[in-house]
């Protein structure tokens, strides 16, 4: 009998996950409740920030933060190459000029070093960044305090997209704090730490910034007279002050959230494990593992190897399809974002981030869940060992 095939990243539900839920379909509130404000509460508490808005999806939290941030026709963001091209969508959602920081070679994170130069470059072009939204690949927080203190002397708004890093740290403070950003991003998709399904969520500091992106998340609506142009006709009413969205999580999606944050802390630390298991049954192979900043505590939603092509004897292609084939579902995160056809459209070419194309050219994603058992694991590993 064939093993089943072992995805790289999938949800774990437990009963209690799915009693929460059962609980809020058959309460009186399946969206706009109160689990979603509970749900953003306690994201909030867990990692130090003032607020925090739930929506339907982490693509949706960049578009509202970066309309929050005040982005639009005329303006720049600046992101990875190496993410999903959510990252650098949300730019041109808001009708803003896109481009890129290439990655750092150790960490695949924003290279400090690539985004001094580019902002002194852009300077003196007055073409700097509105927004910059520096990506914590694989949970693995980018340095934080270097961006900031960059952001404050060019003058542009910081926005964390921690899509992978929910339960992650940064110099020993939560990711999701905010305390060197403005904001900062979730994402609950399931191979992510947490899920709501599908999901993401918006957390700041600024009670300002707050209220904007509750505005934007539910179609640009108020109830505060403060905010309207007039007097209210009455208790029912209500204001279209600006262009929003319909981005809400429903109070399902939430209740499924807050019973999986009750288990954050061992998610991460299950995962944890699982990459210490490979990096001591890998370390003698043509690849590289990933490294680890001192100052950051990964989240480890991904386990990337780089393989070391000179020495393996077959090709980049040839050992994936190998694992496949076997039923390890390895994947490959990412594709440059500027090599995509849409993007060559915009102008970017091969050759225009080579950290980043040197980075894809090498990447493997192993399996990593908290749900991943020791035996499939050592399955992954034989595997691995064989083909190289």
């Amino acid at each position: 009998m064939s093993s089943a095939p072992i995805p790289y990243g999938r949800q774990s539900i437990s009963a209690a996950d799915i009693q929460a839920v059962v609980e809020v379909l058959n309460s009186n509130w399946l969206t706009q409740g109160p689990m979603g404000e509970l749900f953003e509460r306690t994201v909030a508490d867990h990692c130090g920030a003032a607020h925090a808005v739930a929506v339907n999806s982490a693509t949706s939290a960049l578009h509202i933060a970066c309309l929050a941030a005040g982005l639009g026709p005329g303006d720049i963001l600046w992101t990875s190459p190496n993410t999903f091209v959510a990252s650098a969508n949300c730019g041109l959602y808001c009708g803003a000029t896109v481009d890129f920081v290439d990655i750092d070679p150790r960490s695949y994170n924003m290279s400090i070093e690539r985004l001094a130069e580019k902002l002194e470059r852009a300077e003196r072009e007055e073409l700097l960044p509105k927004v910059v939204i520096p990506v914590h690949f694989a949970g693995q927080s980018c340095d934080m305090e270097a961006i900031a203190r960059l952001a404050e002397r060019y003058g542009f708004t910081v926005i964390e997209d921690a899509s992978h890093a929910i339960g992650g740290r940064y110099k020993e403070e939560p990711v999701g704090g905010c305390r060197n950003s403005a904001m900062t991003v979730f994402s609950f998709h399931p191979v992510k730490i947490i899920t709501t399904g599908e999901g993401g969520m918006v957390l700041t500091n600024s009670l300002e910034l707050n209220e904007k992106l509750v505005r934007l998340r539910s179609h640009g609506i108020t109830r505060d007279p403060a905010l309207m142009t007039g007097e209210p006709h009455g208790p029912w009413y209500y204001e279209q002050i600006e262009l929003g969205f319909n981005y809400r999580m429903t109070d399902i999606q939430a209740a499924l959230g807050m019973s999986q944050m009750t288990r954050l802390d061992e998610f991460v630390e299950r995962r944890h494990n699982l990459a210490k298991r490979y990096d001591e049954s890998l370390d003698e192979l043509p690849l590289t593992l990933p490294w680890q900043h001192q100052d950051a505590w990964s989240a480890f939603h991904l386990y990337v190897i780089r393989l070391d092509l000179g020495r393996t004897g077959k090709s980049h292609r040839d050992i994936f399809e190998a694992l496949r084939s076997q039923g390890i579902l390895v994947n490959l995160h990412y594709i440059p974002v500027h090599t995509q056809p849409y993007y060559r459209q915009l102008g970017f070419c091969t050759g225009d981030f080579p950290e980043a194309e040197r980075y894809y050219r090498e990447a493997i994603t192993l399996p990593l869940y908290a749900g991943l058992s020791e035996s499939d694991q050592d399955r992954v590993i034989t595997a691995l060992r064989e083909i190289l």
